[in-house]
């Protein structure tokens, strides 16, 4: 996936299902539930169980999503996920090496940034978005949006703070689109395995974003 086309879909879709699973079985149904309230970008954080294994089960079992994964700190890390086929790539902050490699594998790279320099740095080394993180800490969608002035031709993806009642803000805002862990999959739900009430904080957020028919 180039940028370009990553881009479009962000645009589409809004919003980007952050999954950390503390068991590879967990994680797939974590994703099946997130999809069947119609979402359908979905990050595995690197430091799930058994991540790379989980991005390829999902690559099989869900192929009309689109699979990626996050917290991705060293190249070694890079390079695995890139051969357990994650299509998009984040990283917590800004390294100019990581966000090179990713370029050079044709995968898009979303480093995650907070002051002005930081966020053009990772922009000028070819990321594909810059995530905003951790928003909440910040001034949430205020922040945003006082981006917007010198710096709005750089797509944003705030997370850390998002939750179902707040993402629209952030897309009114400026924001291409939003990440969403905790507020999508309450520990609670997910040790329940309340996995229809899960795809319900799903739709509702699809709902509240304006993206329902998408």
């Amino acid at each position: 996936m180039d940028n370009h086309s990553w881009l479009t879909l962000l645009q589409q879709q809004r919003a980007i299902a952050v999954i950390r699973a503390s068991r590879q079985s967990l994680g797939v149904q974590m994703a099946k539930a997130v999809v069947a309230g119609g979402m359908s970008v979905i990050e595995i954080t690197w430091n799930s169980d058994r991540a790379a294994e989980l991005i390829s089960q999902l690559r099989l079992e869900l192929p009309t999503c689109i699979i990626g994964t996050g917290t991705l700190l060293t190249q070694v890390q890079l390079q695995q996920a890139i051969e357990a086929g994650a299509q998009f790539l984040f990283t917590p902050h800004v390294d100019t090496a990581l966000i090179t490699a990713a370029v050079d594998a044709g995968i898009p790279i979303v480093p995650g940034a907070l002051s002005p320099t930081e966020i053009v740095t990772a922009w000028q080394a070819g990321a594909s978005c810059i995530k905003v993180f951790p928003i909440e800490a910040v001034g949430g969608a205020n922040y945003i949006k006082s981006l917007q002035g010198p710096l709005g031709q750089i797509p944003l993806i705030p997370t850390g703070g998002v939750t179902l009642e707040n993402a629209k803000e952030f897309i009114t805002a400026g924001a291409v689109a939003v990440g969403l862990s905790g507020e999508l999959f309450p520990k609670p739900l997910v040790v329940a395995e309340e996995w229809e009430a899960i795809a319900q904080r799903a739709n509702t957020l699809r709902q509240h974003l304006g993206v329902l028919h998408t």
